[in-house]
């Protein structure tokens, strides 16, 4: 994770982010500090990354690399206002002591688009992470990477349309092309289909540990469909960083120890 130091909203990128909308930096600070508490509360170990003046988006760590296992593939970020953010996630996952750290060739952000659904990659594409980077994860982690197209703008990153939860998924299928969203309701016939409401305060943000969801508080209908399925929902407050475009999974970057087990660490 890294705490917003310098989390502002000083650019456009993505159609939630006002640059009139003030941002209330101590708020968010306070946020992102019960976050972190919150993950450590429930076992979670959390490692933080020291934020850089002048990149305000640093905050969201999924977009700065893939871990899985002993390999880390860093981020390529498509807006220039974000670009410095890859060489500053990828000499951080350097450090960390993995057998393979590798920067990214093509545009890709992360786990923003790519998200570990057992023994396969979901890759979403259309807004930001190109389909080229989709063949690039593959053959790094030497995964069978599926590629989804986003078509809604609103839900321009995977991990704001999609949230996988051990087995299965949580998703909002308009936010996907007809051929993406047939794929998905093949590949998970008893996934959790997520109302507009919920996907619009970025319900599906969230990171599930195998039990516990830990998502927006903002989310009405979708803890409910949770705990039916026997998960856990954790509401957590984070308006502050909405404005920006990010909620709970965008802040955190995962380690997956193996791609064929559940999430067992948070990072």
């Amino acid at each position: 994770m890294c705490r917003p130091e310098h989390f502002e909203v000083s650019y456009a990128i993505n159609p939630w982010m006002d640059v009139s909308d003030p941002v209330d930096r101590n708020l968010a600070l306070a946020q992102w500090d019960a976050l972190r508490a919150t993950f450590e509360r429930h076992g979670h170990q959390v490692e933080v990354i020291e934020g850089l003046p002048g990149l305000p988006d640093m905050v969201f760590a999924a977009n700065g690399g893939v871990v899985i296992g002993n390999r880390a593939l860093s981020a390529r970020f498509a807006n220039p206002e974000r670009a410095a953010e890859g060489p500053a996630y990828h000499e951080w996952l350097d450090d960390q002591g993995f057998d393979r750290v590798q920067p990214a060739r093509e545009i890709n952000e992360g786990e923003g688009d790519f998200a570990v659904a057992g023994d396969r990659i979901l890759a979403g594409t259309g807004f930001r992470t190109s389909r080229d980077a989709h063949r690039e994860a593959e053959e790094f982690f030497e995964l069978p990477v599926v590629s989804l197209e986003l078509i809604d703008p609103r839900f321009y990153h995977l991990d704001t349309a999609l949230m996988v939860l051990g087995d299965t998924i949580a998703y909002y299928p308009a936010a996907f092309s007809g051929d993406s969203a047939r794929v998905l309701a093949a590949m998970y016939p008893d996934a959790i289909l997520v109302t507009e409401a919920d996907a619009e305060v970025l319900g599906l943000n969230g990171v599930c540990d195998g039990y516990h969801v830990f998502l927006t508080d903002a989310a009405t209908t979708l803890p409910g469909q949770l705990r039916e399925r026997g998960y856990e929902p954790i509401g957590v407050n984070l308006s502050e960083l909405l404005k920006s475009g990010g909620s709970v999974k965008c802040c955190t970057m995962e380690f997956h120890r193996d791609a064929r087990e559940s999430t067992t660490a948070v990072a």
